[in-house]
């Protein structure tokens, strides 16, 4: 067994990166690269992985909402997408072997499991991954949030959020080639200096409850388990 830093884990997807170069929908061979890792992680360890996945790559809802449209009826269509991506990501690592159960915060017993605490915790001592989906079930929450969230209900070690850049920096890395990357930040730090690598309310929950995060770039594909074992991968928040 490979001896990890974390022993139960949430990590975040946002939807853009399951859209891969193809910018929007789901490309599988991005999924699939996905289920490999996840596969690859567990089968050297008895680490527990939870997934929180976004939708934006089907349908933004506030996006939507500043073109006119409901903010509320938005975010439903939002989370909607959400569980379209847990459904392909399900696919794919059960195709590879690995036993997972979706979760959803909105009833559709056809295709997902409803969210329930503690059989989520069950599930991940079983050895199941736990894909969360549909957000927190209510508008005006970012699937950010969700992930703090189900973070903190299942009492995971480590929230570790995927992005497009290696950590967080004091500006915009792709518009400000000087910008400068923190290897380990605070919390408190994230919010004067008004960083946006979440908002304020997934911040101040994980702050709250002295949840890290880890934010890290899913490229290359070993990032997440170097992450897992406490190497310097992208940047702690603390």
């Amino acid at each position: 067994m490979a001896e990890y830093k974390y022993k139960r884990v949430l990590l975040k997807l946002s939807g853009e990166h399951l859209a891969g170069d193809q910018g929007y929908g789901i490309d599988p061979k991005v999924i699939d690269g996905l289920a490999l890792q996840i596969k690859e992680i567990i089968e050297k360890s008895d680490i527990q992985i939870a997934i929180t996945v976004g939708g934006g790559n089907i349908f933004r809802g506030m996006a939507a909402s500043t073109k006119g449209m409901d903010r509320a009826q938005a975010d439903y269509i939002g989370m909607l997408a959400t569980v379209m991506n847990a459904l392909a990501l399900q696919e794919a690592l059960e195709r590879v072997g690995v036993y997972t159960r979706v979760q959803s915060a909105i009833a559709m017993q056809e295709v997902a499991e409803t969210y329930i605490r503690r059989r989520a915790i069950r599930h991940l001592e079983k050895g199941r991954v736990v894909i969360f989906a549909a957000g927190t079930g209510n508008p005006y929450f970012t699937t950010d949030t969700t992930a703090a969230l189900r973070a903190c209900e299942i009492g995971a070690d480590v929230f570790m959020k995927a992005t497009k850049v290696d950590g967080v920096y004091d500006s915009d890395p792709m518009q400000n080639p000087d910008a400068k990357r923190f290897e380990s930040i605070s919390y408190l730090d994230v919010l004067t200096k008004e960083l946006h690598i979440m908002d304020s309310t997934a911040i101040s929950l994980c702050m709250d409850n002295s949840l890290p995060l880890i934010v890290f770039c899913l490229e290359p594909d070993t990032n997440m388990e170097r992450a897992l074992r406490g190497e310097p991968v992208g940047t702690v928040v603390y």
